[in-house]
């Protein structure tokens, strides 16, 4: 399979950091949300990203140039996926807005073209099951912010073909990542871990064993995480944190029931650096 063009549907932090790999590494790649505003605002938010590739000196200024004139940001759907060899979905996790863009994806699509998810917890056989060729649909979690993090996980559905695994991992390469396999089992392998010691350091900090800084510094410090799970937990989200446990408690039981204060914190808008205020302070 020739990926040359790869749409990304949703135009929020996750997207808007596939759509920059994939422009980086040469892809014509197509950047959509609902309205023009959305991905006007995103289209900026992308240039400052390369700006500060530039001025870091991690990016040539022809490079960004190249790579920036690669992307189109579009509001119209049929555009922005009629075309495309691969499109990776990067909306909400929300099961019925992902099964309702598949439906319309399927209608509008030529055959064989390969269907993504950047989903980080859903199961990748269920939304497979939305379309007419479950075996070129596969899940490629990418980790916030796109543009950094050196993983791609990739999400092996119960169809899915070897051609697709295959092709993806390719793509995911050129974009300069590290790839892991998995099979399709609930938090797939790095949000069930992941998720896992979040929620156990949300009920020290609730239990008041330490402050969310010692909670993290624990972890950096002792055990070499680049970051601590509190810290995390606010840059991912506290509501995609809680929407996660809440899917995993379902399926794999009470051990990954939520925390009390994670409920609480979300009800009060308390949702991490995105609202400003989490396990921590955030500027806006």
């Amino acid at each position: 399979m020739s990926i040359q063009r790869i749409a990304v549907l949703g135009a929020g932090t996750m997207g808007r950091g596939i759509a920059y790999l994939a422009a980086l590494a040469g892809y014509e790649t197509t950047l959509y949300d609902v309205t023009d505003h959305i991905v006007h605002d995103a289209m900026t938010l992308l240039q400052g990203t390369f700006s500060k590739a530039v001025e870091k000196k991690k990016l040539d200024p022809a490079e960004a140039h190249k790579s920036i004139s690669r992307i189109v940001a579009t509001s119209d759907f049929e555009a922005a996926v009629r075309e495309a060899d691969l499109i990776v979905e990067a909306v909400p996790e929300d099961l019925s807005l992902k099964r309702e863009l598949y439906a319309q994806i399927d209608v509008l699509t030529r055959d064989h073209v390969i269907l993504a998810s950047n989903t980080s917890s859903i199961s990748i056989s269920e939304l497979a099951a939305s379309v007419e060729e479950p075996e070129v649909f596969i899940g490629m979690h990418f980790f916030n912010p796109p543009h950094l993090m050196k993983l791609v996980e990739i999400v092996v559905g119960d169809a899915t073909s070897e051609a697709t695994v295959s092709a993806v991992r390719d793509v995911a390469t050129r974009m300069g990542k590290e790839t892991i396999v998995v099979k399709d089992f609930p938090g797939f392998a790095t949000s069930r871990l992941g998720v896992a010691i979040g929620l156990e350091a949300i009920r020290m900090f609730e239990d008041g064993v330490a402050s969310a800084v010692d909670i993290d510094k624990a972890m950096e410090l002792g055990y070499n995480h680049p970051m601590g799970p509190l810290r995390l937990t606010d840059l991912v989200g506290l509501d995609v944190r809680l929407g996660i446990a809440e899917y995993l408690a379902k399926t794999l039981g009470p051990r990954f029931d939520p925390p009390r204060v994670l409920r609480e914190m979300v009800a009060n808008g308390q949702l991490g650096k995105k609202t400003g205020k989490g396990f921590y302070e955030w500027e806006p």
